[in-house]
């Protein structure tokens, strides 16, 4: 639970990654501890002091922050009792610390067994859309796991196929598998809510980030705007900045054609996050390459339509019910959010009767692989 801890102590909403472990400490939490690791380093926190971090991290509640930071420093200075705990199965559920080799090996000697989860391969295999560094970094992640983890969940067959492709190109052994699909990270809201804005509108989820493609988006979106003036659809753009996103912040704050056009909400709640996919013409995800694809499950348990890239995963996760197309494709994209903007819209329409057979992922489903393949490992 560090990264969780990490990004609570600094007020930061969960992200995707961060929602899956706030599902595990939910299922885990009555007979888990918590574990905190900083460089390869590690301290298991006592059940007391774990049952507060687990309901703090849950609650997502800000005003305990201090406690938690007291917390930590004190399960770090403890750290040296190192109690054996046999039979124990640690669940790492993020990338961040998997590159500390140190960190299984010593987990092993107290007859722990370290299972890690992994959600993508990307800055091995794209290495283009992320941060200069991260390649290597996540090089060692992947490696620890093929090495050390006694056993590794994978959130799609795409991504255990990735994981398989690396294995057999740097020669390591992989370790037993399963792929267990990832649940929604929003409920769908109970009730009806008014629409946050009076005209059509369309929502881009997720962090700023160059496969995501928003800078793309945000030009057909000038397009639009530039064909259709006062007529044209809003386009909300969710999601905190993150790197090598400087040309889409230009476009965001200098693009007079924007603006207006276009809303950012850059921290938004779940309840806020809700509201917005639950009013929208559809959602649009135009990646060049997703490990998942987290936001199109939302979305469509959400009843909600998805424009999407033809990506294999996505068709994997939801088959044939999104419309799919190709993320460089501007008229394509134009020639579709034109069509869903209209009521009524047949092709909208029509989506809508596929997404009535779409069976999503539940949490339930998850941890019923999950723990069937614990019990394996034993």
């Amino acid at each position: 639970m560090t990264r969780l801890q990490t990004r609570l102590c600094k007020r930061m909403l969960p992200t995707g990654v961060d929602r899956v472990g706030l599902e595990y400490i939910r299922h885990y939490a009555p007979r888990a501890r918590a574990v905190l690791s900083e460089q390869g380093f590690h301290a298991v926190l006592s059940e007391s002091d774990s049952a507060l971090v687990f309901r703090t991290l849950l609650e997502q509640d800000f005003s305990r922050v201090a406690a938690m930071r007291m917390l930590s420093a004190k399960a770090l200075l403890a750290a040296w009792k190192k109690t054996p705990v046999p039979g124990g199965v640690l669940l790492h559920t993020s990338h961040s610390g998997m590159e500390f080799a140190r960190y299984p090996r010593a987990m092993r000697k107290l007859g722990v067994r370290t299972v890690f989860m992994v959600h993508d391969l990307i800055p091995l295999t794209h290495a283009e859309y992320c941060r200069e560094g991260v390649r290597e970094t996540h090089r060692r992640r992947i490696h620890t796991v093929l090495e050390h983890a006694a056993g590794v969940i994978a959130n799609s067959s795409f991504t255990l196929d990735s994981l398989t492709d690396e294995a057999h190109r740097a020669r390591m052994t992989l370790p037993r598998s399963v792929v267990a699909r990832l649940a929604p990270g929003i409920d769908r809201p109970a009730t009806d809510s008014r629409a946050p804005l009076d005209t059509p509108y369309f929502v881009m989820l997720g962090t700023i980030e160059p496969r995501k493609n928003h800078w793309f988006m945000l030009h057909v979106w000038r397009r639009i705007v530039e064909e259709s003036g006062g007529n044209a659809p809003k386009l909300v753009v969710i999601g905190r900045r993150g790197w090598e996103c400087e040309n889409v912040v230009d476009m965001l704050e200098r693009c007079e054609s924007l603006k207006g056009a276009v809303v950012e909400q850059s921290n938004c709640s779940d309840r806020d996050l809700q509201v917005w996919l639950q009013h929208a013409r559809a959602l649009l995800f135009p990646s060049f390459v997703e490990g998942y694809g987290m936001p199109l499950v939302e979305a469509l348990t959400m009843q909600v339509p998805v424009l999407a890239s033809d990506l294999g995963v996505f068709r994997e996760v939801a088959g044939d019910v999104p419309d799919y197309l190709d993320p460089l494709d501007g008229p394509g994209w134009m020639t579709r959010i034109r069509a869903y903007t209209q009521a009524p819209s047949p092709e909208r329409d029509s989506q809508l009767v596929r997404i009535a057979q779409f069976g999503p992922p539940t949490w339930t489903e998850h941890f019923a692989r999950v723990d069937r393949f614990l019990e394996e490992l034993d």
